[in-house]
């Protein structure tokens, strides 16, 4: 899967552009037996964490915990990541190592619980925005989408075991990939949690906590983020999630009743697993119509559709 790289350009530096942030969400159990997902959602951390915190505004926080095993990882992750964040001692300087701290120091913290079950695990997607820069961390198949006057930009890389960079650090670490999973039981290559498939804290493990991440700084042209668990993406194109979100913000402008329709979208299309869908507006106002310039050709294309050859043509 390509990830969406952007690039800062001079003309984006001294945009005047401040995102306006608000969110919505949507979790339902789909058909699984258990809801496992757990979610977090902070459009004004200043609000959150008090006047003393140190960092730049508007500043909010948004997390996506898919569960596996139990819920105690998903829900002691979603209670304290944004915590070992800001206490981190790289914080508000080098947030990249802050984030990439927090990760390790809550899936250590979790397993020195004695009250939890450490056996249980959690994937982990968060999204931080200081001003302008938005901030990605990724460990496990949740994913973020960008949403660029209708076009999808990746932010995160599904880890799965058979992605072919998971899998070489996987069997360079003496693990191994069978059938999709990682040492035969787990179809995530990173996680917090699952101690019992873990090797003694500090050592390195086939099954990893630490996060990729990915920076970028927003601008006019970027309307939304789309963040979802893997029972949204297993059935919804990056894509297909963008164009029936923009659709939706065109229609009612309300994040909560777009990720909602999402969620009702993967039901429709039989997801077979728990489902959460977070939906973060940059702007207050909907995303404005597309205006296709004037062509003296005939065009059988529409303008989704050429959004979409873009995306292909601009990642080749």
């Amino acid at each position: 899967m390509d990830v969406g790289v952007v690039n800062k350009t001079s003309s984006d530096e001294k945009s005047e552009f401040l995102p306006v942030l608000r969110s919505g969400s949507c979790a339902e159990i789909g058909p699984k037996q258990y809801m496992e997902d757990e979610h977090i959602c902070i459009d004004n951390l200043t609000d959150h964490l008090g006047t003393a915190a140190d960092f730049p505004v508007p500043g909010a926080f948004y997390g996506v915990f898919d569960g596996h095993g139990g819920t105690d990882a998903a829900l002691y992750v979603r209670a304290n990541i944004l915590r070992f964040i800001v206490e981190d001692s790289h914080f508000p300087i080098c947030v990249e190592k802050a984030i990439k701290s927090a990760f390790v120091r809550a899936d250590y913290a979790f397993a020195d619980n004695s009250s939890l079950d450490i056996s249980s695990g959690t994937t982990a997607l968060t999204a931080l925005i200081f001003g302008r820069n938005l901030i990605i961390a990724n460990a496990g198949d949740c994913r973020a989408v960008l949403g660029r006057r209708g076009r999808a930009i990746e932010m995160s890389k599904d880890h799965k075991p058979n992605c072919t960079s998971e899998r070489l650090r996987i069997e360079k670490l003496g693990g191994v990939v069978y059938d999709g999973y990682l040492n035969g039981q787990l179809s995530v290559a990173r996680a917090l949690g699952d101690w019992h498939m873990k090797s003694p804290k500090g050592s390195a493990c086939p099954l990893s906590a630490e996060p990729e991440l990915q920076e970028t700084l927003l601008t006019e042209d970027d309307e939304f983020l789309i963040m979802g668990c893997d029972g949204l993406w297993d059935v919804m194109s990056s894509q297909g999630a963008v164009t029936v979100a923009r659709k939706e913000l065109m229609l009612h402008n309300d994040p909560e009743r777009c990720s909602r329709e999402l969620v009702r979208e993967a039901l429709k299309r039989n997801t077979c697993d728990n489902l959460t869908v977070i939906v973060i507006c940059f702007s207050p106002d909907p995303p404005p119509r597309i205006e296709m310039p004037p062509s003296r050709v005939r065009r059988s294309i529409s303008a989704e559709g050429l959004n979409v050859l873009k995306g292909v043509l601009d990642g080749n």
